[in-house]
């Protein structure tokens, strides 16, 4: 098993006891020192305090297990950024109302702002010069989904 898999394997029930999602273990190596990122994330964004507690509960499950050896290591505990790609359910429904841009397998580019979603589709809202309409997206036929940076949003959101 690889390293990466090890760690995501002892630090997951932590992270998941404080109610958060591990998202991904990222490990570099340069030179005789290790880097590991964990990225966390929430049903809603998490504040500074959140990411300092997870962090903490990591720190002391990798001091604690054998599995990082005699390499010393820095950790790094982050949430997602807004331009990290879309691929499950629960990313979709955290951003709903945001407006997304889909790349299908096909090739077909969908831009419209999330209405619902729910295991298997998301329906978006494509607004056009007329009136808006709905598309149902399968997610099983995205290739890439990423969240618009909106600045001038009118509602303020």
């Amino acid at each position: 098993m690889a390293l990466t898999d090890q760690i995501a394997e002892l630090i997951t029930p932590a992270v998941t006891a404080q109610g958060f999602f591990l998202e991904e273990v990222q490990l570099v190596s340069p030179g005789k020192h290790r880097i590991v990122t964990c990225i966390v994330d929430g049903e809603v964004a998490l504040n500074l305090d959140q990411v300092t507690s997870a962090s903490r509960a990591i720190s002391e499950l990798l001091d604690e297990s054998p599995i990082m050896g005699d390499t010393p290591f820095t950790l790094e505990v982050t949430s997602p950024g807004i331009d990290r790609p879309l691929t499950k359910p629960r990313h979709f429904a955290k951003n709903n109302d945001r407006l997304l841009k889909i790349t299908k397998i096909d090739g077909d580019v969908i831009t419209g702002r999330i209405l619902s979603n729910t295991d298997s589709d998301v329906t978006l809202t494509i607004e056009t010069k007329k009136e808006g309409s709905e598309v149902v997206v399968a997610l099983s036929d995205i290739k890439r989904a990423v969240v618009e940076i909106e600045f001038n949003r009118k509602d303020g959101k």
